[in-house]
């Protein structure tokens, strides 16, 4: 598997792999965190300018795709909690998968921690997957941020 930037040329399989993610998360019993169509087609083109936005490829086949974004998240800047310290951070967003291969978001956060040693993320309440794939890779619950939105999540920590 090779983890490397998003390019314009793979938007066709992201736009698939993000609209894969919602049903799932949908028939998980999660229809709400990724309503609308998120993300946009615009804001997967600024996460590629920014070159921010990765994907997992294999066999010039995308199995997953996410943001690794550099640098202090505003969103996280308000905590109803606290985080494990201070120091600088990336931060892991927009995970998603085609679900054609287990083990993506282990990958994912194996690759980050290879990458930077202090992560930070989070997920709706009702992402379970999400929520467990953060506890099974050893990130501890440090609190409730909100989104732009104004919605709340749950927030996470990994310090190597």
């Amino acid at each position: 598997m090779v983890i490397r930037h998003a390019k314009l040329q793979d938007m066709d399989a992201m736009l698939s792999l993000f609209a894969n993610a919602r049903k799932f998360m949908a028939e998980k019993g999660n229809p709400n965190q990724w309503w609308g169509g998120y993300p946009t087609r615009e804001l997967l083109e600024s996460d590629i300018a920014k070159e921010q936005l990765y994907v997992c490829e294999e066999a010039n086949h995308i199995y997953a795709a996410f943001v690794m974004a550099v640098g202090e998240d505003p969103t996280y800047q308000v905590i109803e909690g606290a985080w494990k310290n201070d120091l600088p951070y990336v931060t892991l967003h927009r995970i998603a998968s085609t679900g054609e291969k287990r083990g993506m978001v282990d990958e994912i956060v194996r690759w980050a921690f290879s990458q930077h040693a202090n992560v930070r993320g989070d997920t709706h309440e009702l992402n379970l997957p999400m929520r467990n794939a953060f506890v099974r890779n050893g990130f501890a619950y440090c609190g409730t941020i909100w989104v732009d939105d104004g919605t709340p999540r749950m927030a996470f920590h990994k310090v190597k």
